[in-house]
């Protein structure tokens, strides 16, 4: 993986170095033709915006600082591009998580090392969910790299290099653009790379250079021509083989979808595979929403022992399985509990497929693998027909008394009823995981959630981020208090921007999901009025509004006008539950991530 970074060789050296003088530049006469460059508009900065255009990110959630102003100003010229201002680099790096799980691609923009430091958490955990997030930091002056000065927004060091540090393991490509000699090649390697890699890249730009034009940029920048990536044939059609001859043995075969199907780019190969064998379908919690749940083998989320009802037992009582772009983490195995075994897989990751404990196979793209493996499976339902036999419907929630307090279970009743090919879900680190896996998605309906990095507050710039990319659709939102309270401000945000999503706000009083993995007094929250606290930030400006719901008559209330009357503002819900109100799914997962978390330390 490249990471090279911009040579700081290419600076003019300062004739003079004293302490508190400005260094002394040569200065050189601007030739005609870079002249005529200027005059066109060909700089740094535009060069930049286009790109950002191209790739499809039209949309920039940024922070001002001073470092990166001239930067913003050429952002802004840009006349395919909005800059979305954050009221904090966290949400403006979660809103470019958000905006690339819509549109393949997102992009921030903050100021140097204050800055970039307070994005790094959103940006290690779009690197967690394989999302290409290109971090653009406004960098130091040129002429102060290789000086001794220290500057503001730094620990008071000489040495500009912290930031650049921090970012090294949890970007794929870091660029240092201090000169322009090299920064037409830095750029443009560090936006294919992310889009290559399907990871974040980092680019700091030096803030004296966005309005200066060069000979290497040009007014409209030759489009991004990315080669596509190939399969080895001869191991593509050997893995094929091997994978066909051990799946055609066996008796009850099972297909499963992981989160890596998104970076594979591998969702319709995925399905034609399942259309071809006839094994049953199901997918991994962090897949929800890449295989259509309309599949007529669909059977529902495999997740160890809080799975859909009937799917595990499906799925660990196969003699063979296909994983498709697994990760197997301790939240996923629901503490390491997973009743599979190594010999009877198949696990196909983005590039490279395992057979049991046999032969692997590199150099292979999960999508070519899984079309050509489909022309090689005999068509088998003997698990599917096993899965119909011992299927049984869901129940229902009992009704609620007249102005019985609000249950969780008849808050999500509402909720299916709500979904449509027109919404997307976003769910909040808690409960709502849990209860938003149990949503029947219908075709075409978005669902996003961060499960790998599970960092609460995550959900609010997410919104943010994906209601502006997918302007189509409307957000429903499920955010828990606990979670809330790390990043409310940028509701600010997607009131300036106009967006329509509904926030259902789960009131229940505190840490949810950490008292059912380890309970004590720090899981407790101090309650807000967090209807009193959206109206305050709404202030009469813009299209929002807010309802504070406690009962299934006022839920029903709250749904019907977000729905008819104020379809077109953003609709905050705030849902006040019993702090002892949660799923079973949750209930179930905290203990045994607790056993996880809890094992004593192995004998020395």
């Amino acid at each position: 993986m490249d990471t090279s970074i911009g040579s700081v060789d290419g600076v003019v050296k300062p004739v003079c170095n004293d302490v508190g003088s400005l260094p002394a530049i040569a200065c050189h006469p601007i030739s005609p033709a870079v002249a005529s460059i200027c005059e066109s508009g060909a700089t740094l900065g535009r060069h930049l915006a286009r790109r950002l255009v191209q790739v499809g990110a039209s949309d920039v959630f940024s922070v001002p600082g001073d470092f990166n102003l001239t930067l913003l100003d050429h952002l802004i010229a840009e006349p395919g591009l909005t800059l979305v201002g954050c009221c904090n680099e966290l949400n403006a790096g979660y809103a470019a998580d958000g905006y690339a799980r819509s549109r393949g691609v997102g992009a921030c923009v903050v100021t140097f090392s204050v800055g970039g430091l307070s994005v790094l958490n959103a940006i290690a955990g779009a690197y967690s969910e394989n999302l290409p997030v290109i971090c653009i930091v406004g960098g130091p002056n040129s002429n102060d790299y290789g000086t001794n000065r220290i500057l503001h927004h730094t620990i008071g060091l000489p040495d500009f290099s912290q930031e650049l540090r921090c970012f090294q393991t949890v970007t794929c490509f870091q660029a240092v653009v201090n000169n322009l000699e090299d920064a037409h090649e830095l750029i443009d390697t560090a936006i294919s790379t992310a889009l290559k890699e399907s990871k974040p890249v980092y680019i700091s730009v030096s803030c004296n250079l966005p309005a200066i034009p060069h000979p290497t940029f040009s007014l409209e920048p030759v489009p991004f021509f990315i080669s596509p990536r190939l399969s080895n044939k001869m191991g593509l059609e050997a893995a094929v083989e091997a994978t066909a001859e051990f799946l055609n043995k066996a008796v009850k075969p099972v297909l499963v979808g992981g989160p890596k199907i998104r970076v594979a780019k591998a969702g319709k190969a995925f399905v034609e595979l399942a259309d071809a064998c006839g094994y049953p379908v199901a997918v991994m919690p962090s897949a929800k929403g890449l295989v259509p749940e309309h599949h007529p083998h669909f059977i529902g989320t495999y997740w160890g022992a809080i799975s859909t009802a009937f799917c595990a037992e499906i799925v660990e009582s196969a003699d063979a399985y296909l994983f498709a772009g697994p990760i197997f983490n301790d939240y996923s195995s629901v503490g390491y509990s997973l009743l599979l075994k190594k010999e009877k897989s198949i696990i196909v990751q983005p590039d490279r497929v395992v057979v049991a404990n046999g032969p692997a196979f590199g150099c292979i793209l999960m999508k070519d693998f899984l079309r050509e493996l489909a022309k090689r499976l005999k068509r088998n339902t003997n698990a599917y027909d096993n899965y119909h036999r011992i299927f049984v419907p869901d129940g229902v929630p009992p009704e609620c008394k007249p102005k019985e307090p609000l249950r969780v279970n008849v808050l999500f009743k509402h909720i299916q009823n709500m979904i449509t090919s027109d919404t997307a879900v976003i769910s909040e680190t808690g409960d709502s995981w849990f209860n938003c896996q149990k949503l029947k998605l219908p075709p075409g309906c978005g669902y996003e959630f961060q499960m790998q990095y599970g960092s609460i507050g995550w959900s609010v710039g997410a919104t943010l981020g994906y209601a502006q990319a997918a302007k189509d659709k409307r957000v429903l939102a499920f955010i828990g208090d606990g979670s809330f309270q790390v990043t409310a401000q940028d509701i600010s945000t997607m009131m300036r921007y106009e967006q329509k999503s509904i926030i259902f706000l789960i009131n229940n009083g505190g840490y949810t999901i950490e008292v059912e993995i380890h309970d004590g007094p720090y899981n407790v929250i101090k309650n807000w009025d967090y209807t009193a606290l959206v109206d305050a930030i709404h202030n009469d400006e813009g299209k929002c509004w807010t309802m504070k719901v406690r009962c299934e008559e006022e839920l029903k209330e709250a749904i019907q006008t977000a729905l008819g009357p104020k379809k077109d503002c953003l609709c905050f819900i705030e849902v006040i539950v019993h702090k002892d109100d949660t799923s079973k799914e949750l209930l179930e997962w905290g203990s045994r991530v607790s056993a996880a978390n809890s094992r004593p330390p192995n004998p020395q």
